[in-house]
Order: C-alpha cells, then structure tokens, then sequence
C-alpha cells in the first residue's frame, strides 16, 4: 500500500513499496513541459531536461555524475511531455541516499555551462532531424499540429531546429527558476522502501526547493466544426497517417470506457483495426490506436503505417470501424477480451519499479490525486456495452474528425473527401 506526505515546502512524496525486488526508482515530476512555452521558445523544455545531468556545483562535469551513476550500476534518464518533465535514477536500494542525492543536486544547482549548452544543442538538432527523417515518430508531430494549431498543445515537445538555435543560457536559468518549484514538483520512490527511510531522505535533500506557486497554461478550446486534413509531403515508400477525434480531459468519467473503446479498436493483434486493416487486407505494417488526455482536452485516433497505393482503401476500413463502435455495433465477449487485455498490460507494467513510480506520481501531479491500480482496474470491469456506446457516440462525431498523412502526396482534398464522406 502506498503512502504519502508533503514536506514543509509543499513538495508532495509518494512512497509505493513492492515486494519482492531489491532494486527501487526515485523519480521527480515537474508540472513543466512544452504547453507552457512561447513559440519562440519551444523545445526549451525538453533542452532544458538535456542539460540537467550536463554539471552542478558540486559535480561540475556531466562526466562525474555519470560515473557516479554507473559505480552503483544504477540507470538514470529524462523524459520530456506536453505537461510534465520527469527525472529518474532506479538503483539497488541500498544506494538510495545517492540517488535523492544526485536528483536533488542536478535539479537545484545545475551550471548550464555554455559549452554544455552548445554541444547539447547539437545533440538536440540532430534528434530533430532524427524525427524529420522518420515518419513513423514526424507523425505524432503532424497530427498535434492540426488537432491543437495555434495552442502550445500543437508545438513539437523537442522544438523546431530554428527556435532550439534560440534559446540561451539566462532561458534556463529562468526556465528552472520558474518552474522548478516545490509546489510544482511531486517525489516518488517504489520499489524496496520503507516511508521512514524515504521521509528522512526527502527532508535530508529536498527541502533546498523553493515552494514557489504553480503555473497555468494556455488552454485549449475546441472549435472544430468540420472534418480537417493536414498533409506533410514527403517522398516515402510508406504512408503514415493519424486518423481521429478530440476526446475529453483526464477528469471525465468516462474516460475507462474511453480506453476500453480503444482496446476494441486497436488494442494488440486480435483488435478490429489489426484484423481488419492488417490480417484480411494486408494494407498495413503497423496500425494501433492511441488515447491521450490532459487537463483539458486529449483524443483517439488510430496511427497506422500503410501501403502508399492502398491508403485510401485503410483510410476507409478505419472510418468503417469508427461508424460501427458508434452505431452499437459491439459484442459482450468482445468487450470482456477489451477489459482482460487492459487490465493484462496493466498488471504487467507494474512490474517495473520505474512504471510504478510513473503511475502514482503523474496523477498526483496531473490530477491531484492518487488512483491506486486496483481502483484503475475495478473501474475498467465495470464499463458496459452502454458505456463504450455512449463514448463512441460522444467522441466519433463526423465534422470533428482529423487526418494527418506523410508520404508522397499533394492533394488533400481526395482525403478529406473520404473521412467527410
């Protein structure tokens, strides 16, 4: 059972033990990520989570933390979202002091040398064209775009490689400044823990944070009022698209229907999409559906990497499927192999202690408050045919549907004419 507790400067700690492991993850949320940037500085962010482990003060090269890290052949990494930054390091549990060590170290009193910054933004530039180069990652790029133009939701979390040239020194240092703060922040430690030990060591080390006061963003309003496609011409030997609607956020009741709509549709290799897109059609490599929900909005849509002569014909088995979900078109047993397969990949993923720790701090931070696994789960059994009806006829609304496409093609007007039809 998971405890929690918050330190004098309003820094929320999540205490989660597991049995039977001797490894633990420490890990820190911020309530920071790309929606919070100007456009002028996007990507400052997900820099700015580059250049954490880059030197502090007290270890001022990125070489010294590293090998710090790898003499207790401990893993650490970073990861950039929409509304969140997070810092890990998972250790063998009796190197749990260095890990709130280096964590709190690098996340207070970081150098952001200009050295550093400069070989970091190389790196940076190069994971951009990374993506620009492969389809299958620019396309998740090219749906937010359209699904969210004109809100922060829309930028690329890693930035464009002309606004990554931007940024300077003093941005991270008032990046952090501002956002950096104790009542921003939430401190996770699963695996082998014991609150006692964990409560002492957050005292001990991350006390040093300002409480500061947390940050609003710019919120999404959805006034979409037709069918929209958005076309990134490249020359491929595969199509990649996106194909779906705005959802609702992450406090909606609905949104376990929500994901058992989508296990229907795209969940594993027995799902309506894969048989009917890949197996009896053979038009894909991949097709999957994905749901993704914020404080105020989020969507589903299916992502599949598809044969160029044939991706109108997938276009319209995918829009097939949507219209029978919507229409009731769901059987119990195929809504009871959703349920099971959800709560399967769920049990699995709550193996790692890492994963662990990301459940329980996200929706703390992104939520204010904790949803422990078996409530998750207990939820999920309880969604009825009614309920994924309901959804489907909440969400799949003909003029709110959404086409991003990469591949070799110019006229968007043939497409928009299939999801509008």
């Amino acid at each position: 059972m998971y405890q929690t507790f918050e330190l004098e400067n309003g820094l929320k700690v999540v205490v989660a033990p597991m049995e039977g492991i001797s490894s633990a993850t420490v890990l820190v949320l911020v309530g920071a990520g790309s929606r919070y940037e100007e456009k002028e500085k996007a990507g400052l962010s997900h820099f700015l989570e580059h250049m954490i482990f880059k030197g502090t003060k007290k270890r001022p090269s990125a070489f010294e933390i590293s090998s710090l890290v790898d003499s207790v052949g401990a893993e650490n990494n970073a990861f950039t979202g929409k509304d969140h930054t997070g810092f890990y390091i998972k250790v063998n549990s009796e190197h749990l002091p260095l890990a709130f060590d280096i964590l709190s170290d690098t996340l207070s009193d970081s150098l952001f040398l200009e050295e550093e910054i400069e070989r970091e933004r190389g790196t940076i530039i190069e994971e951009i064209n990374l993506y620009e180069d492969t389809p299958i990652y620019k396309i998740d790029d090219v749906f937010y775009e359209l699904l969210y133009d004109g809100n922060p939701l829309g930028y690329p979390t890693a930035g464009e490689k002309q606004t990554v040239k931007k940024i300077a020194r003093q941005d991270f240092v008032d990046y952090a400044k501002r956002f950096y703060q104790a009542s921003d922040m939430v401190l996770v430690a699963a695996g082998k823990v014991e609150e006692e030990e964990i409560r002492r060591l957050a005292e001990k080390f991350f006390l040093v944070f300002p409480k500061g006061e947390r940050e609003k963003f710019v919120e999404f309003d959805n006034g979409q009022t037709k069918p929209r496609v958005k076309i990134y011409f490249k020359r491929t030997d595969q199509a990649h698209l996106y194909f779906g609607y705005p959802t609702f956020s992450f406090f909606d009741p609905d949104k376990e229907a929500l994901e058992v709509l989508s296990a229907i549709l795209g969940g594993g290799m027995s799902s309506r999409l894969f048989v009917q897109v890949r197996e009896r059609r053979g038009l894909a490599y991949y097709v999957r559906t994905n749901v993704d929900l914020y404080h105020e909005t989020g969507f589903l849509a299916a992502s599949a990497g598809l044969n160029l002569e044939k991706i109108k014909e997938a276009i319209g088995v995918i829009k097939e499927e949507f219209e029978k979900i919507r229409q009731g078109e769901v059987e119990e047993k195929e809504l009871q192999k959703a349920k099971e397969f959800i709560k399967g990949r769920t049990v699995l993923r709550l193996e790692d202690s890492r994963l662990v720790a990301n459940w329980y701090g996200e929706r703390l931070l992104l939520e204010g408050k904790i949803e422990p696994p078996e409530e998750f789960l207990a939820k999920i059994e309880k969604v009825s045919l009614e309920d994924v009806l309901r959804v489907a006829q909440r969400v799949f609304v003909p003029n709110k549907a959404n086409l991003a496409v990469i591949g070799p093609f110019e006229d968007a007007e043939e497409f928009y004419k299939i999801i509008s039809g």
